[in-house]
């Protein structure tokens, strides 16, 4: 477990990382530095995208797995790096362009 605190930390310290979550396999947050509806909202709507995304990798290659999964929106950007059975690493950056 002190492996996961690390790398949690090391993500959490870069520039523009607002939040981090952890999840277990059924999507219920285990662990995160958001607040409680933010955590809940995120976690319940990446885990249905992500099981998608994974079922649609399979769909097209049997032998294939997701193995992270980038969303970027004109606000924020979110990495999923889906795990084994038991975890799936969330983290939510935060991006000002200026034009």
């Amino acid at each position: 477990m002190a492996e996961v605190e690390e790398t949690l930390k090391r993500i959490q310290s870069h520039k523009g990382v607002i939040g981090t979550v952890v999840v277990n396999a059924e999507g219920i947050p285990i662990r995160t530095t958001l607040d409680n509806s933010t955590t809940v909202q995120y976690a319940g709507l990446l885990h249905q995208l992500t099981m998608k995304a994974k079922s649609t990798v399979r769909d097209i290659d049997p032998q294939n797995d997701l193995t992270f999964l980038r969303i970027r929106s004109k606000k924020h950007e979110i990495m999923v790096a889906p795990g084994n059975l038991a975890f799936h690493f969330l983290v939510k950056l935060s991006f000002c362009f200026t034009r």
